[in-house]
């Protein structure tokens, strides 16, 4: 289709404009920008969480697997979109790689994990406050709370707390870290997310509200009085709940969103007579008190570090052993030890991080040690306990080949086998918790049929063949504009391609749990399974997850001669349901643990504590009821009652979200392929069937020459002709697609005569059809009003030549027609008077349809302000109430007092009362009034911010006729 200069600049603009709250249209930019299947259910929520204006935040609390981080990563793009650039996300810190690849990956967002490290670096740059770039930044809970007061000093336009249910308690002064972030995000708009909102209690909703806005409910013994203790008001509290939190429930997606199954499999090994007598000596060792080794200050983490290894395999132990007796013979020649040995022991193993947090005290490891100089060791036990060691180094160096990696080969047969039924390509990613068993296990795999297959992948990707995958995939994609020049990022997406276009089998450390998504590889064997329930569904997740085409196959190890490991395996499959189903571990079961470190220290305990079968049989049963009281609390169903709006009109309402976004979806693609087109004419060369153009005179030095693909849901992209041809996905927010969209709205646009030539237009379009034969004016402007947002209209006004005035709507519908320009035409000044007046009142009309849906988001603001303060009123009245309620038990028991000295200290305590009730009396209207005069200071605060300010600036005015 052939368009104009004016067809140009109405697109552009119109592919930019800033719709109002709630519009069918207000995330067009953001959906179309987005690299993600469209999912009615995601539109929804972040549809609702954009819905109001004055709203400080909203709860996107969807069940486990729909996606809340595609949702709230609509929304960050709709702010990007907007020009709204300060953006933060605080979430746990094994998943902040995680949400910087799907920003930046699905929506071209740049994005930043800022840490201590980062911090000094950019500081270092001259920048001297890092957090103000222009990028989504990313922080973890703790550091987000270490760093408050920078923050705090961020105007952020929206920030986004994934895992919200963790700073559930953040309105109690006990918990610090939930204290600091709700005070570091104070004022600011808050998403957060979270699949199980309501875990033990009611006041955990309490707690969330807090963190969004302390004016959406009272203070907690208001909300206790009201929904919490018996007979509470859940029918009010669910009204209520719906203005800020939102729930979609799997049932009611399974037509969008397809899933599959993961299936468990257990393979089974049995240790040596040596491979369990080491174990044995192992683990009595590590069941004893007061030894050199192991620093009592960091014992536990230690051992639970040295179980995990001892578990791994023979060649971590052994490995870990040597670097133990190492360490005591330092101690023997120079009588001190080095204190921070966990960090040392997780580093080297490229353990978790997270466990010197989770496990360790707050205090310094520079403080004691368990061992100070004042306190020098024995040398007799010493000496005793190197020897110990060495000796067990030996014998786990004597091992060799264990029962456990023989087992794996099997595993692998049975996996593949499993593959080749479902259709599924032959891959395996296999977890250990070691870098010295994963050495180890490709060295053994390649020597036993997989030579050149066995792909390494952990935190550091720093062995020579490592490298080598990088250096050519750097190669490749130098100008692609893939590479990011961050060695760490891409050298993780050099080993991830390389796996899925060439490897079968990736060994990974915990480092590939974070931020790794391998939807292309169905088979996941936990070579070593860790004790935290989390961990393993974080794991299971990198594969068993939306895009996966296939049923996951879950591996799992079990050692037949050890009794512990087998309960914890059956606590893991029975109890959490981890290795089966649609979902794997729901979020009902993995939301009763307050962290799955608690769990991990259980384990531990029973594993240090118990010696005999029947002590292990015994801590277990405890533990299994401890667990099932968590998992079948009550809660669930008032859970049900308060957050789940399943109704038979979900899925007819679902579906038209979907089929209007796609209607959007397909207008905003065409108009920006033919504003393109229109821009770039004698600079690119069209492929209209393929939407994909080859740019060979860039229009400024910083767009690269090369093919842009139109941006596409279903494809992931092409190569180009030659290695030196850049490739790249084409979107509005890319800067070549910037420069178009601004181009195309500073395009001169005088009055001239458009001819539009409906005839061989390939669609009907009814009311164009209608103007065949005809001719008048028509004058196009940009309406901008200022109110609670910035809300921008497009307004068009025309006249046939009979005098009879067109819609809005017909006048739109003729620049869906191609049209030639017929040259310049002169507007007569009656035309022009009439044009001018027709848009007067278009202005008018759309100024008082802006008003009055302004005036019902003030109104519902006003409403909370009024509920809130209720609530705090309510709070006020019943402490005096609670007080006389004292004074009457004080007084029945001076009644019964059997002893002056009895009586005469009743009559002080209700003295006392008496005293505190009349003082409550006095103050209570003071406190009304304080509370009155605050809600009066908010409404009148909102009321100001409704002032309306509004502009209008012509965009062109044309003579038409339709042929």
């Amino acid at each position: 289709m052939t368009i104009t200069a004016h067809h140009a600049k109405y697109y552009a603009y119109d592919l930019t404009r800033q719709a109002p709250p709630g519009a069918a249209d207000q995330l067009s930019m953001s959906l179309f920008d987005a690299s993600v299947d469209l999912n009615p259910h995601q539109i929804e929520a972040a549809m609702f969480a954009l819905q109001s204006p004055l709203s400080e935040g909203v709860v996107l609390a969807d069940e486990v697997g729909l996606g809340k981080t595609i949702e709230a990563g609509i929304v960050l793009c709709q702010r990007w979109a907007e020009r709204r650039r300060r953006l933060l996300v605080i979430c746990p810190a094994a998943i902040r790689k995680q949400w910087a690849t799907e920003l930046q990956e699905k929506f071209n967002l740049p994005a930043v994990v800022m840490d201590s490290r980062a911090y000094r670096q950019f500081q270092q740059q001259g920048q001297p406050r890092p957090f103000e770039q222009r990028a989504v930044i990313l922080v973890s809970y703790h550091y987000a709370a270490r760093m408050q007061d920078d923050l705090r000093m961020v105007r952020w336009e929206l920030v986004v707390i994934d895992e919200a249910h963790k700073l559930r308690n953040a309105y109690r002064p006990s918990n610090k870290v939930g204290q600091a972030i709700r005070w570091a995000t104070e004022g600011r708009r808050k998403l957060l997310l979270t699949a199980t909102p309501l875990q033990n209690s009611l006041m955990e909703l309490y707690g969330l509200a807090s963190l969004i806005d302390d004016h959406i409910f009272g203070d907690p013994n208001a909300f206790r009085s009201q929904y919490v203790n018996a007979g509470g008001d859940l029918a009010g509290l669910r009204q209520r709940l719906a203005g800020f939190c939102k729930r979609t429930l799997r049932q009611e997606v399974l037509e969008y969103v397809r899933y599959t199954e993961r299936r468990a499999l257990t393979q089974p090994f049995r240790p040596t007579d040596a491979e369990q007598k080491l174990y044995d000596r192992i683990s009595e060792f590590l069941q004893r008190e007061n030894t050199y080794a192991i620093p009592d200050r960091q014992r536990h983490l230690i051992v639970l570090i040295l179980r995990k290894l001892l578990a791994s395999s023979s060649n971590a132990i052994a490995g870990t052993l040597e670097s133990l007796r190492d360490r005591l013979i330092d101690l023997r020649d120079s009588e001190q030890l080095e204190l921070d040995w966990s960090s040392q022991l997780i580093e080297s193993e490229e353990m978790e991080t997270e466990l010197l947090d989770e496990w360790l005290p707050p205090e310094e490891n520079g403080e004691a040690n368990g061992k100070t100089e004042d306190n020098r060791p024995e040398p007799k036990k010493l000496r005793d306990e190197i020897s110990e060691i060495d000796s067990l180094a030996k014998a786990a160096r004597a091992i060799g080949v264990d029962a456990k990696s023989c087992a794996l080969l099997t595993a692998l047969d049975v996996g593949f086998q499993e593959m080749g039924r479902m259709g599924a390509r032959e891959k395996a990613l296999i977890f250990t918790e070691s870098r010295r068993t994963q050495d180890y296990l490709k060295d053994y795999l390649e020597q036993n049929g997989y030579a050149g297959e066995v792909l390494l992948f952990n935190g550091t990707n720093a062995g020579p063949e490592a490298k080598a995958i990088y250096e050519n995939w750097v190669g490749k994609n130098q100008e692609s504009g893939r590479a990011t020049g961050s060695r760490a990022i891409d050298a993780r997406l050099a080993l991830v391609e390389h796996f899925r276009d060439n490897a079968k089998i990736m060994i990974a450390t915990e480092a590939a749990a974070e931020g790794v998504n391998l939807q292309f590889c169905s088979l996941v064997i936990n070579y070593d399974l860790p004790w935290n329930p989390q961990r393993i569904e974080q794991r299971i997740g990198r594969c068993h997850r939306y895009g996966q085409q296939h049923d996951v196959i879950v591996v799992n190890f079990l050692n037949e001669r050890n009794e512990a490991d087998q309960r914890v395996h059956e606590l893991l499959t029975e109890k959490f349901s981890l290795f089966n189903g649609l979902f794997g571990a729901s979020d009902e079961v993995l939301g009763q643990l307050e962290s799955g470190v608690d769990f991990e220290k259980r384990i531990l305990a029973i594993y240090q504590q118990c010696r005999t079968s029947d002590e292990i049989e015994t801590a277990f049963r405890q533990l299994q009821e401890v667990l099932e009281e968590q998992i079948k609390s009550r809660i669930q169903e008032t859970r049900q009652t308060l957050l789940e709006h399943f109704d038979e009109d979900v899925h007819a309402r679902l579906r038209l979200r979907l089929e209007d976004a796609q209607a959007q979806l397909d207008r905003i693609g065409q108009r920006f392929w033919q504003v393109t087109g229109h821009i770039l004419d004698g600079r690119a060369r069209f492929d209209d069937a393929r939407l994909v153009f080859d740019l060979h005179e860039p229009p400024k030095a910083d767009i690269r020459p090369g093919r842009y693909h139109l941006i596409s849901k279903t494809r992931s992209g092409e190569q180009g002709e030659s290695p030196d041809y850049g490739y790249y996905l084409y979107r509005l927010s890319h800067p070549l697609g910037e420069h178009v969209i601004e181009s195309a709205k500073q395009q001169p646009t005088p009055t001239a005569h458009l001819r539009f030539n409906i005839t061989v237009h390939p669609g009907r379009i009814a009311l164009v059809e209608a103007l065949k034969g005809k001719s008048g004016w028509l004058t196009l402007a940009r309406l901008t009003i200022e109110s609670f947002e910035t809300e921008e209209y497009l307004l068009f006004s025309g006249i046939d030549d009979e005098g009879r005035s067109l819609d809005n709507e017909t006048c739109a519908k003729l620049f869906n027609v191609a049209a030639d320009n017929r040259g310049p035409a002169d507007l007569p000044a009656e035309v022009e008077q009439r044009l001018a007046a027709e848009l007067a009142q278009h202005q008018r009309a759309t100024a008082n349809r802006s008003l009055e849906a302004n005036n019902q988001h003030f109104n519902a603001a006003r409403e909370r302000l009024e509920q809130w303060a209720e609530d705090k009123m309510l709070a006020t009245e019943k402490t005096l109430k609670d007080t006389k309620e004292q004074i009457k038990a004080l007084r029945r028991q001076a009644r019964q007092a059997e002893t002056l000295e009895d009586q005469h200290d009743i009559q002080e305590r209700l003295k006392q009362l008496e005293q505190r009730q009349r003082k409550q009396r006095r103050d209570i209207f003071k406190v009304e009034d304080e509370i009155e005069e605050q809600r009066d200071s908010l409404i009148a605060a909102l009321e100001k911010r409704l002032a309306r300010d509004q502009r209008s600036e012509r965009l062109f005015t044309l003579r038409w006729s339709v042929v």
